[in-house]
Formats: C-alpha cells, structure tokens, sequence
C-alpha cells in the first residue's frame, strides 16, 4: 500500500495570518481593522434621534458605526460593547444633546469624558486613522489592500513599521 496525502491550501497563508493576528491582539484589534469601529450607545429612546444623526456624520468619514438602540441599561450596554472590543463607545445623554457633545468611552483606557462631536471626529483625521480626501497620503485600507498579496512576514514586517499593530518581540 502506497500512503497518499491530498492538501489543499488555496488560502493557506491568509488564514495562518488572520489565526495569528487573532491571537496576538486576542480579538481586540487595532482602530483600522476592528469590524465595529464606533459604538454610540443612547440612554434612553429620546436619545436616539440625535444617536442617528451622529451615526451618519461619522459614517460620512469612513468609519464603520453601530448605534446600539435596544431598550436596556446603559451599564450593560458598555458591558456588551467591551466585551465585543469595539475600541470607541460614545454615550449619548441629556447633557449630551444639550450641549451638542459626545461622551467617550475608550476600551483601553474607559472613561475619556465629553469631547464635541467635531473634535472626536477630527481626531481621527489628526492621528491619521483616516485621511482627508482631499489629502494625497493612501488611507490605511488602501495601504493594507497593496500588501494583503504579500507573504505573511512581509504583512507582519509592514504592520509593525507603521505602528498598525503591536505584535510584541
């Protein structure tokens, strides 16, 4: 009897790197990558209106966005989008809507207290997790589109180059 093994590995190299990414960021990956980038939690239905209008905004910058709408305490809420590691919450309230601001929630560092709703946004801009159109530099998604064709090493040695993400030594 002759031993004969049959492998398959269209995708081989992709799924070793998103296994690989997966663990070494257990699950919490960076800004750029995450699939629910912004997660703007109302405190109550009346909320919800303004909690919309700043989903579009946000979405008009290329961010991915979920309004979480859902008739449930705003602790548990946190809790559910921590849990998910979505890296920005904003908590949208009375004072909120009042003032016409946004209270920040980072996964990493939690309370970051209220920002208005143009300076959260600008951030992103300022700290190049999006660029302007109008800008000449690539967005990090079509930097990351040229090297998804690339050998693992070379995804990894780019990654860690441009601060995407920290894979430790």
């Amino acid at each position: 009897h002759r031993t004969v093994v049959i492998h398959r590995a269209i995708l081989g190299s992709l799924d070793r790197f998103m296994a690989f990414l997966i663990e070494e960021t257990k699950g919490a990956f960076p800004v750029w990558l995450s699939p629910v980038q912004v997660k703007i939690l109302p405190i109550t239905d009346k909320h919800v209106e303004y909690s919309k209008e700043l989903q579009e905004k946000i979405q008009q910058l290329g961010l991915r966005v979920e309004v979480d709408d859902r008739n449930e305490k705003t602790g548990y809420k946190i809790r559910e989008a921590q849990l998910s590691k979505v890296p920005y919450m904003l908590i949208i309230g009375d004072k909120e809507v009042e003032n016409n601001t946004i209270s920040v929630r980072n996964r990493k560092d939690g309370d970051l207290g209220q920002i208005s709703k143009e300076e959260f946004m600008n951030s992103y801009r300022k700290f190049k997790l999006i660029v302007d159109s109008k800008s000449e530099e690539k967005s990090l998604d079509k930097q990351f589109y040229e090297i998804s064709h690339y050998s693992i090493y070379q995804v990894v040695k780019a990654a860690k180059e441009n601060d995407w993400i920290y894979l430790g030594e």
